[in-house]
């Protein structure tokens, strides 16, 4: 039996404060006590074009953003055209009485039409009407009871570092949405219960910067691009003040580069980007990987190639982190499938680049990096594992040898300066003191030896890296009819996806997920799928890179797949129907 909800949806055109009045509506939803969780769907334009937003609360855990809206908001005409066919029977529809108008040939039944002249309200506020988004913001607060002083409280927040007049004016605007409604019927009584107390909401790139520092980074460098700009935002605002060095650097070559350097200095260092940044990125990060320097990379994906879908989500970038750089050199790609393993994974990834000294990736996407989530308390209490130092002891000063052959493949590591341990590095292969053997010596036999076991020692680590990543994990009914195979933020939909086929079919269906995407657990992975029945593999993109890979390293090939590649993130209603599909 589904549980109630609240589904706000808001529309209009870039400019119109769409984004900002979702957000404060998140707030408010998270500050009752309930869960939220949003999806913006926006266009690279300042003014203009159709921009949404969807918030989703609720007492219960939410998995997704939902699908069809209780409330719509229209702040121009093309909303109501796009949207007013999605409100569930017994919502409401708010629109701007004067510039919008509705269809009713295309409402469900029992829909509300709350016609308010929303700027020539806002008008008697601010001369240019400013403020109409929250006056119908005000509106929804009223439908969906929610206590006005979590509005007073969210509007300080966001605008108390401004005039005190800005906030008294949201504030008397949001009333005037609250009064309109009142007169015109008032709450939706969506049955709702708001337990006041107050969650955590944090979109999936903050939950990243919020990682780093708990695993005490250092340095962080990064251009600015959609969508990782957000990383780069919180810690230029709240890294220095906890000794975190933030560069905006030139272009993404650069920060790169400064990561490197960072990292072989000793800091915990990291850059933000996405697949376009990236890609700009593959040379430098080479040279981490020949030079065994630690360091964090996080890639939030967009639609690609090229500038592609800057605004839109994707999971397309898997085969780009798989071979960033030339040649072969030991890697780890975590994807986190939640807001809590943005946290977690970030953090866990510091630990595993110094420990193996080597970067370590980290994949996201849109969806999840900027869409708001409720989570539970974090814990900060990270332990910081610097890995295997020669000033430590076990190495005399002298007889350092930077890069020595070891089972593991790493080798002791000291920070430049330390007295008595010097060392060459180089980005050209190297002997165990890192003396080159790429020029003239390369070729000789001896030499040709000496890079085949820098090579195989370099590539040991991988062994240590897999052991230490999150193995796979099998979500759900034993003996399913089904199992999804899927990794990263498509986790939400394809989890309410299962309850809902389970519930309302008694269909059974169970999920195969991978937190870590490389080094890959192949022998894990073939354990669990021998137990399966049908496999259905679900990504947003084209070619199917995940099922690729599997494929690659354990030899099973999806008995069915599920591409996306529209650059709208998946809903559980289009996952059930797929799986009703298959089953079938």
């Amino acid at each position: 039996m589904s549980t109630p909800e609240i589904v706000f949806r808001i529309g209009g055109a870039a400019g119109d404060g769409v984004s900002s009045t979702a957000e404060s509506f998140a707030k408010m939803c998270s500050r009752s006590g309930l869960h939220a969780w949003t999806y913006s769907s926006y266009q690279s334009v300042i003014r203009g074009g159709h921009v949404w937003t969807q918030v989703r609360g609720g007492n219960q855990p939410l998995l997704s953003h939902g699908t069809d809206p209780n409330v719509l908001v229209c702040l121009n005409q093309q909303t109501m055209d796009v949207h007013q066919g999605d409100v569930l029977e017994g919502g409401a529809i708010v629109f701007d009485s004067d510039l919008v108008k509705p269809d009713p040939s295309k409402l469900r039944k029992d829909v509300r039409l709350l016609g308010i002249p929303l700027r020539k309200m806002a008008q008697t506020i601010t001369p240019t009407g400013i403020v109409r988004n929250t006056v119908a913001l005000g509106a929804a607060v009223r439908l969906c009871d929610i206590d006005f002083r979590h509005v007073e409280s969210a509007f300080q927040d966001i605008w108390g570092d401004k005039k005190p007049e800005v906030v008294a004016q949201n504030i008397q605007a949001a009333k005037l949405g609250v009064e309109a409604v009142q007169q015109a019927g008032g709450s939706l009584k969506l049955g709702l219960r708001f337990t006041e107390v107050p969650r955590y909401l944090m979109t999936g790139n903050e939950a990243v910067a919020l990682g780093a520092l708990a695993a005490g980074v250092r340095f962080h460098a990064q251009y600015p691009m959609t969508p990782a700009s957000s990383i780069l935002h919180w810690m230029a605002a709240h890294g220095p003040q906890h000794g975190v060095v933030v560069k905006q650097v030139e272009d993404e070559l650069a920060a790169m580069n400064m990561a490197v350097g960072a990292g072989h200095a000793g800091v915990r260092s990291m850059v933000a980007t996405s697949g376009g940044g990236f890609s700009l990125m593959v040379e430098a990060i080479g040279q981490a990987g020949m030079t065994e320097t630690p360091l964090v990379a996080v890639v939030v994906q967009r639609g690609g190639p090229s500038t592609g879908l800057p605004t839109k989500t994707e999971q397309g970038d898997l085969n780009l982190v798989l071979g960033a750089g030339q040649g072969d050199w030991p890697r780890g790609i975590l994807a986190p499938r939640n807001t809590r393993e943005c946290f977690d994974l970030t953090a866990k990834a510091f630990n595993l680049a110094e420990v193996y000294q080597t970067p370590i990736l980290i994949l996201s996407d849109l969806y999840l990096g900027e869409g708001f989530r409720t989570v539970d308390k974090l814990d900060f209490n990270v332990p910081i594992v610097r890995g295997m130092m020669a000033a430590d002891g076990g190495v005399a000063e002298g007889r350092y040898k930077r890069y020595a052959y070891t089972d593991s493949g790493v080798s002791p590591r000291v920070l430049p300066g330390t007295k008595g341990y010097q060392y060459i590095a180089a980005t050209d292969e190297h002997m165990e003191s890192g003396e080159l053997i790429s020029d003239i010596l390369a070729g000789l036999p001896e030499f040709v030896e000496e890079r085949r076991k820098m090579h195989e020692k370099r590539m040991r680590k991988l062994e240590g890296l897999r052991k230490d990543m999150p193995p796979p994990e099998l979500w759900g009914s034993p003996n399913a009819d089904l199992t999804l195979i899927h990794w990263g933020s498509t986790w939400g939909a394809a989890h309410e996806a299962m309850r809902h086929v389970e519930e309302d079919e008694g269909i059974r269906v169970n999920s195969l997920e991978f937190p870590a995407l490389f080094p890959f657990h192949a022998h894990e992975t073939l354990r669990i799928l021998k137990g399966v029945k049908k496999t259905l593999s679900m990504e947003a993109n084209y070619t199917g890179q995940f099922a690729r890979l599997l494929r690659a390293e354990t030899g099973y090939k999806p008995n069915f797949t599920f591409p996306k590649y529209d650059g709208e993130p998946f809903t559980w209603r289009e996952i059930a129907d797929k799986i009703l599909e298959v089953v079938a």
